[in-house]
């Protein structure tokens, strides 16, 4: 696999030559045809079908089981395995505890230990 260092200079030659009025002219169903027939691009997916995806991302990127992510940050096992599984959909405030547990989720478990 080769690297490549992304630079500024990159980064502006490319986007010079997006042939940009092209871009704005295509409509929804240009996009999504094009989406289908590009083996590399990720499915679209919904909101609901993201906040799953980023909470199992969450849980597995610290190595744990739903049972103790749900107890390590206090919420009910059955509301987590619900997010996950993509039956519900987490609010905002549980989306925003979410963020705040993949940046920081030893200062959040530490809080969160009875005094």
């Amino acid at each position: 696999m080769a690297i490549v260092k992304v630079t500024q200079d990159l980064i502006e030659t490319s986007l010079r030559a997006i042939d940009w009025p092209a871009q704005d002219a295509k409509t929804d169903n240009d996009i999504a045809r094009e989406i289908a027939t590009n083996p590399d691009a990720a499915p679209i997916l919904s909101a609901a079908q993201t906040a799953a995806a980023i909470t199992r991302l969450i849980r597995q990127r610290l190595g744990i089981t739903q049972t103790e992510f749900a107890a390590r940050y206090q919420i009910p096992i059955g509301t987590l395995r619900d997010w996950e599984q993509n039956r519900k959909q987490p609010d905002a405030p549980a989306m925003a505890y979410l963020r705040v547990i993949a940046r920081e989720p030893e200062i959040v478990a530490r809080a969160l230990i009875p005094a």
